[in-house]
């Protein structure tokens, strides 16, 4: 099954060129130095929870929340475990990494959009290159969360904590409101610790 990323309303007329002009864009797109070197040290680090206490209230509740969206109970745990480290790794609320997720897969670790993107966090093809590890896969949840985590604060630290801003970067939708909306509405629908 392929999951495709969702883009911009366009206008029928328009539709192919703006795909088109989109997908070249990214394509031609140097990556970020800067980035770049974030991505290699992120996966050079270990990974392990730093309070097991507050971890397991945390798995609980988001456990719950989840529900039946992912049916293995093992991948279930194994991706919020990894979403609670990584994210508080990289000094993220875990919440808004799995909002991200629901909108960017819906939890399904194979996606593929249709600008090539793979994963959980539908990070590029092209960072496991870019960092010296081709051999990595993005399908792996682990590569995933700890790759996409690690882009996803770039861009919060890029923008000034603007998420609405850091979530266009991240989507490649920069100045549309749509998919940040999209995030920050199911962030407070189904993620958000109130």
């Amino acid at each position: 099954m392929v999951r495709t990323r969702p883009f911009l309303a366009l206008t029928a007329t328009g539709t192919a060129l703006a795909l088109l002009a989109l997908l070249a864009s990214a394509a031609t797109q140097k990556p970020d130095p800067v980035l770049r070197d974030l991505l290699r040290e992120a996966m050079a680090e270990s990974t392990s929870f730093p309070d097991r206490f507050d971890a397991q209230v945390w798995l609980t509740d988001m456990a719950l929340r989840l529900g039946n969206q992912v049916k293995d109970p093992n991948e279930k745990i194994l991706i919020l475990t990894q979403v609670h480290w990584e994210a508080n790794r990289v000094g993220l609320p875990p919440e808004i990494v799995l909002a991200v997720i629901d909108i960017e897969s819906a939890f399904d670790p194979y996606a593929v959009s249709n600008a090539g993107a793979q994963g959980l966090m539908q990070v590029m093809p092209f960072w496991l290159e870019e960092i010296g590890r081709p051999g990595d896969r993005l399908v792996d949840i682990k590569t995933n969360l700890r790759m996409g985590c690690t882009i996803l604060k770039y861009y919060y630290d890029m923008e000034n904590g603007d998420w609405v801003r850091t979530l266009g970067r991240y989507n490649g939708s920069l100045g549309s409101r749509a998919y940040p909306e999209k995030v920050l509405s199911r962030l407070s629908s189904r993620w958000f610790q109130g």
